[in-house]
């Protein structure tokens, strides 16, 4: 039987404050959002070497799991503490680099893009215990190929992009270009990007079972004239479909799970693998070039990130970002240039970096004074 390789992914944020509030406000959604998360290696115990998922997961949620005082709020709901120490485990999870407030990463200034990734690496390596992150994620799939040689500088093999936006260099056919990992090139920086199926993402985000999920991908990829690399990525924490805390309505029990048994039964082609596997044993084949843009979501496409830059407030939010990280720059570069301690602008770096979050400037105008709050206060902490 000929294999076809699949990479699940599975996307999870919640931007600063955003559990306690709902621990305060909507017991039951921080109930559902804890639990989905704590679901994860609970389904996956019994499968351990064939269930592997890539795990994204920003740094304002590894900060919230990891507080302690948090960790106490929530003793009776889900164990932190285990919850973090399961996800270490390397036969079931890979973890994805991304950035630490969940920035869109070509909207917020380039300034600023390194710091949100070398804090984000701060602190996973702490909590996972490793220091290689060979792939990331870029908050809400927001890619542009300047980002190439900073993943490159901080070590990053491997890079996923959405499917919509692949552009040949050269001739490859739709099959090659979707289910097989390419080098995209930036200046003489070079990384391999992995593609997201949009289509098989869209199905896995809002509910199928493991029969329609084999059939599929058998038809997607039956002329593959290779081994082909099937990705797969959605959050793993939003919908009903990964909430439910009914076994017989979730995705871990009517697909993930069946689909394992017939994995384990060598009932299927399909086999689970890790990114990096695929790479060591089959490489990357064939440049493209990858359109600036988003994954979708909701309704909206993704193009021109729409979703955050769609109305005036949203673009008002994005200029003053810029602004005043403008105004944060130049403060630092004038006390380095005159021999001075830059420790004292650490609280407006942060809050600037906060500003960022993608969702503050998700939900239209309803979260953008998040953003603003914070970028008030950074410009006060950079008065002299």
């Amino acid at each position: 039987m000929r294999k076809v390789f699949h990479a699940l992914t599975l996307n999870f944020h919640q931007p600063p404050g955003n559990l306690e509030h709902l621990l305060a406000t909507e017991e039951w959604a921080a109930k559902e959002l804890l639990w989905a998360i704590d679901r994860m290696p609970r389904s996956l115990w019994d499968y351990e070497g064939i269930g592997k998922v890539h795990l994204n997961l920003s740094g304002t949620l590894l900060e919230t799991l990891s507080n302690p005082a948090f960790q106490e709020r929530v003793h009776g709901i889900v164990k932190c503490g285990e919850l973090l120490w399961h996800l270490q485990n390397r036969r079931i999870f890979e973890v994805l680099g991304t950035g630490y407030y969940h920035p869109v990463l070509p909207l917020i200034p380039a300034a600023d893009r390194e710091e949100h990734l070398v804090r984000w690496q701060g602190i996973a390596k702490h909590l996972f215990w490793r220091t290689d992150f060979q792939g990331f994620w870029p908050p809400e799939m927001g890619f542009s190929m300047e980002l190439i040689p900073l993943l490159k500088k901080l070590g990053y093999r491997y890079v996923m992009v959405d499917s919509e936006y692949i552009e040949l260099v050269g001739h490859l056919r739709w099959d090659e270009m979707r289910y097989r990992p390419h080098i995209a090139k930036f200046e003489d920086a070079e990384i391999i990007v992995v593609v997201r199926d949009r289509e098989l993402s869209d199905a896995q985000q809002s509910g199928m079972d493991a029969g329609w999920f084999m059939n599929e991908v058998h038809e997607r990829t039956k002329h593959c004239d290779f081994p082909p690399l099937v990705t797969t990525a959605t959050d793993g924490d939003n919908g009903g479909w990964f909430r439910n805390t009914n076994d017989h309505a979730n995705f871990w029990n009517v697909c993930y799970r069946p689909l394992l048994d017939k994995v384990r039964a060598g009932e299927t082609e399909i086999e689970p693998t890790f990114i990096h596997e695929y790479l060591d044993l089959h490489g990357a084949h064939g440049e493209v070039k990858v359109r600036t843009g988003a994954w979708n979501t909701g309704w909206h496409h993704g193009a021109d990130f729409m979703q955050w830059t769609g109305s005036d407030a949203q673009k008002q939010t994005l200029t003053r970002i810029h602004e005043v990280s403008a105004a944060f720059h130049a403060a630092r570069a004038q006390l380095q240039a005159q021999g001075k301690d830059v420790t004292a602008l650490e609280a407006a770096h942060w809050r600037l970096l906060r500003a960022e979050t993608s969702c503050n400037l998700f939900w239209g105008e309803d979260w953008v004074q998040k953003s603003h709050a914070d970028l008030d206060k950074a410009l006060r902490q950079l008065q002299p």
